[in-house]
């Protein structure tokens, strides 16, 4: 299991193009947004793949150095807190524009700040590399790279350059016992819930949020079983947070997704489903983990608000209909029994092995049920499948005039699969591979 292990911070100044470089990367996937109290909209997260490079990209709100209040202020604290948190960060100019004295001030900053930058010349499309990033040698930030974010030159050449590439697949030396990311918003319950999986009180919990910060990983053994626990917010103390950047570390969350065999998304039953929720559980399957819902502080509610919680949960994460939802109360440890059946299955099942046979019976049934409707004069004709990957579960059928299969159908299949097999709580992909045909390159009887 190879997670996110870069993390780039796209940095300048407002209307540099960085949100442009940031949606090439991305591939316009929808950015996982920190729409939370204290922090502004501005602040965008994803994950990239380029070439064979993959890392976790953040775009900033732009960086405003002089600003002392209002959302300026509240922008360049968040652009300084991802800059800490970066491996790797691209500082964005303007080559159309040319140099100004807000991007020396930025310079300056980026340079005490001791984290590997490149200097990033954008918009030089249709402009000669020499010259549009001449002036820019005087930042001091080592040679500048001329680029285009909106038309993708330089981009895939700077990622080569810059993001380490990924190390070559090794035997992975991690227990083979379930790694559990606690995921949620601030105040949720998350550190609550840790300790009531370790048994002590191992992380401190506050009735406030974001009191912690940085992820801890802490093994532990539980009806004899060993798990590693994940929490996403760390473990500073109350009054040590003071910056409101601090009261919600997303990248860290990011990284702890990527890191885990199961996440656990917990859910405050006393609020209602929100955006935010919405977006890590987004986020959380785009990853491929496998998923478990605590819906939290369940005790004390009346009958007609716990029938008004499911039916929002229902109608805003009605795509997590894989996962299965566990009603707790960490604090009293109500529902701990239950939840942690629930990991143990989904770790199960996003772990499976599928054996080619059974794949391809299931396959054929699923055929003989329904068969894939025409696309174009042909008509699709799956052969069989195989197991291509677990965690998630990845299922590669083989056939013919299959590279035009749709949607419906590749759902369709997935359900089959995950009925067949019982894989509850674990995403899963099924992929086509076109079959090679095998009278190809025998001569036609017409040319006898």
């Amino acid at each position: 299991m190879n997670g996110v292990t870069t993390t780039l911070v796209l940095v300048g100044r407002p209307n540099v193009g960085k949100s442009t470089l940031f949606n090439r990367l991305t591939k316009s996937r929808d950015a996982l947004v920190a729409d939370i109290p204290g922090l502004t909209r501005d602040r965008h997260y994803g994950k990239a793949r380029v070439r064979e490079r993959s890392f976790l990209v953040v775009d900033t709100g732009g960086l405003e150095p002089d600003a002392e209040t209002g959302i300026y202020a509240e922008m360049a604290a968040q652009t300084r807190q991802a800059i800490v948190e970066a491996d790797v960060v691209w500082f964005l100019v303007d080559g159309r524009e040319g140099l100004n004295a807000q991007d020396q001030v930025i310079a300056e900053e980026l340079r005490r700040s001791g984290r590997q930058v490149w200097l990033v010349v954008n918009k030089a499309e249709g402009m000669r590399a020499a010259v549009v990033t001449a002036e820019f040698h005087e930042l001091g930030l080592g040679e500048p790279v001329a680029v285009s974010s909106a038309h993708g030159e330089g981009i895939a050449e700077l990622v080569d350059l810059s993001i380490p590439a990924e190390a070559a697949a090794e035997p992975d030396e991690r227990p083979d016992h379930p790694r559990i990311a606690i995921i949620g918003r601030p105040n949720v319950g998350k550190s609550t819930l840790v300790n009531q999986l370790l048994g002590e009180e191992r992380v401190i919990a506050f009735d406030q949020p974001g009191t912690t910060r940085d992820s801890i990983a802490i093994d532990f053994v539980r009806d004899g079983k060993p798990y590693t626990v994940i929490d996403t917010a760390g473990i500073r103390r109350r009054g040590k947070v003071t910056d409101v950047v601090e009261k919600f570390s997303v990248i860290k969350t990011l990284q702890a997704i990527e890191d885990a065999n199961v996440c656990v998304l917990v859910l405050d039953a006393r609020q209602d489903v929100s955006d935010q929720d919405a977006h890590l559980a987004g986020f959380i399957l785009d990853a491929g983990r496998s998923l478990v819902v605590a819906l939290n502080k369940w005790e004390g509610l009346d009958t007609a608000r716990r029938e008004e919680v499911m039916r929002d949960y229902e109608r805003k994460l009605h795509f997590l209909g894989f996962a299965r939802l566990c009603n707790i109360s960490a604090l009293r440890g109500n529902g701990i029994t239950p939840l942690m059946t629930a990991i143990r299955g989904a770790y199960a099942a996003a772990m499976a092995k599928l054996p080619t046979p059974k794949l391809t019976r299931v396959l054929q049934d699923a055929v003989t049920r329904q068969s894939p409707p025409r696309s174009g004069l042909n008509r699709p004709k799956p052969r069989y499948a195989h197991q291509g990957g677990s965690n998630p579960p990845v299922i590669v059928v083989h056939g013919n005039s299959v590279e035009g299969m749709p949607d419906s159908y590749r759902r369709y299949l997935e359900h089959c699969f995950r009925d067949a097999f019982r894989l509850q709580g674990t995403p899963l992909r099924v992929t086509f591979r076109q079959g090679d045909n095998p009278f190809a390159d025998r001569p036609s009887r017409r040319s006898r």
